[in-house]
């Protein structure tokens, strides 16, 4: 299939510069790149659209630069930013450049088996932090003047602020990423640069820079930015917290849940910009959404995909595993970051090891961790048969101890479907 076919199928283009592009990107041969901030010590969901772009520009027989911001993470993009970003110290930012090249080997093939199609990894802090100061005002800033770099959208809004305004170091930032395209194109004849489309501006700036410092023609492409349909950023929790691509930050359990969650509305596209699954299962996934939404098979293909993507196949089908675990004995089996993960929202009871070293009540235990209100009303319960340890049945004259507990200071205790909670031994 041909690259333009499927970015047009998928909605991956918003604005470009040149009309052909796509037909030129489906015949391979062309060097593109995408820059990332090293703003944390790893990418979150929300940047991988972007990575799935440079993966689906290699896999048609073109060359990615994955572009570490190493250099412009000292200034901070404004693009419609509300406020300055607060500045990371130069260790912060190296630590962070470490974390996203790790990740960034994941998608890529950067060994020399993938030929002309090679991906290269960058840190931009290679130049932007070498050159001076005079050279850069010499050779970069005389091309643009400020009623120029005023009227992008990406900085109006706060230029447009009485209350925030905008530093010269933040609106210096679109001419650092300007060299930045300037010097791939020179370095490594990269002619193309691909990002979201609040960097629209700042991509433009780069072609032209290339225009006029070394007469040459480069070109952008932007995607889409992702809202959900409550127009919430795409890859934020519910908490505000991103959805981190390190495991350690995010367990894949937690990705998994958060793609499963996702809402009939925005399904369609997710599975277009994050998967590589084809056309035709694409479509009929979307059939399902309509057909029938209560299976959530388009949510549970679009979170096995995922996860396979960052974390690997094991890992999808361990965290599609821990969420059916809820309700299962199998919870006993979970290692302890998942199982945590999976009841990260029960309230939690802490008990003394001595407590369970002596064996509880049953009925007290239930009283205990807030599922009756009373001694009465909990044998009530357990003798309806609706209390459940560890998803086992809790029988009514039975006490709980250290052998009931999951990692030695465990237990997960139910009543009914709905009332969840966590007992800790402490």
């Amino acid at each position: 299939m041909q690259l333009r076919e499927d970015w047009h199928f998928r909605g991956l283009v918003h604005q470009m510069t040149d009309a052909s592009l796509l037909d030129r990107l489906s015949g391979g041969g062309v060097t593109a790149y995408i820059g990332f901030d090293p703003t944390a010590p790893s990418l979150h969901l929300g940047s991988l659209l972007q990575i799935c772009n440079l993966r689906r520009l290699q896999l048609s027989g073109n060359r990615p630069i994955a572009l570490a911001g190493g250099g412009t993470g000292m200034v901070g993009d404004p693009s419609f930013k509300a406020v300055e970003r607060p500045l990371l110290s130069a260790e912060q930012i190296d630590a962070n450049v470490e974390g996203i090249a790790q990740q960034l080997a994941r998608f890529l093939d950067f060994t020399p088996a993938a030929g002309t199609s090679q991906a290269l990894l960058l840190n931009n802090a290679t130049w932007l932090t070498s050159i001076t100061l005079t050279e850069f005002l010499r050779d970069v800033g005389k091309h643009f003047t400020v009623n120029q770099m005023v009227a992008k959208d990406s900085v109006r809004s706060r230029l447009d602020r009485d209350d925030v305004g905008l530093s010269f170091t933040e609106f210096s930032y679109m001419l650092l990423q300007a060299y930045d395209f300037l010097r791939l194109n020179l370095d490594h004849d990269c002619t193309l640069q691909l990002g979201g489309s609040d960097q629209w501006g700042n991509i433009t700036m780069g072609t032209e820079l290339i225009r006029k410092a070394a007469g040459r023609s480069a070109a952008g492409l932007t995607s889409p930015l992702l809202l959900r349909s409550d127009g919430r950023k795409f890859g934020k929790s519910e908490s505000g917290n991103n959805i981190w691509l390190d495991a350690r930050l995010t367990s894949p359990f937690e990705m998994y849940q958060y793609l499963l969650n996702s809402d009939d509305a925005t399904t369609p596209t997710l599975l277009r910009f994050f998967t590589f699954l084809d056309h035709a299962t694409i479509l009929e996934l979307d059939d399902a959404i309509t057909s029938a939404p209560q299976e959530r098979r388009a949510q549970r293909a679009l979170a096995h995909a995922v996860v396979t993507l960052v974390h690997g196949e094991g890992a999808a089908r361990s965290a599609a595993r821990a969420g059916e675990a809820l309700f299962q004995p199998a919870i006993a089996e979970l290692d302890e970051v998942t199982l945590l993960a999976v009841v990260a929202d029960a309230p939690t009871t802490t008990f003394s090891r001595s407590d369970f070293a002596a064996g509880i009540d049953a009925a007290d235990f239930v009283v205990r961790c807030a599922l009756a209100k009373s001694k009465g009303e909990a044998r009530r319960f357990l003798e309806q048969g609706g209390v459940y340890v560890n998803n086992v049945r809790l029988e009514p004259d039975a006490r709980i101890g250290l052998d009931t507990t999951l990692h030695d200071r465990y237990v997960v205790v139910r009543r009914g479907r709905r009332e969840l909670r966590l007992a800790v031994v402490a």
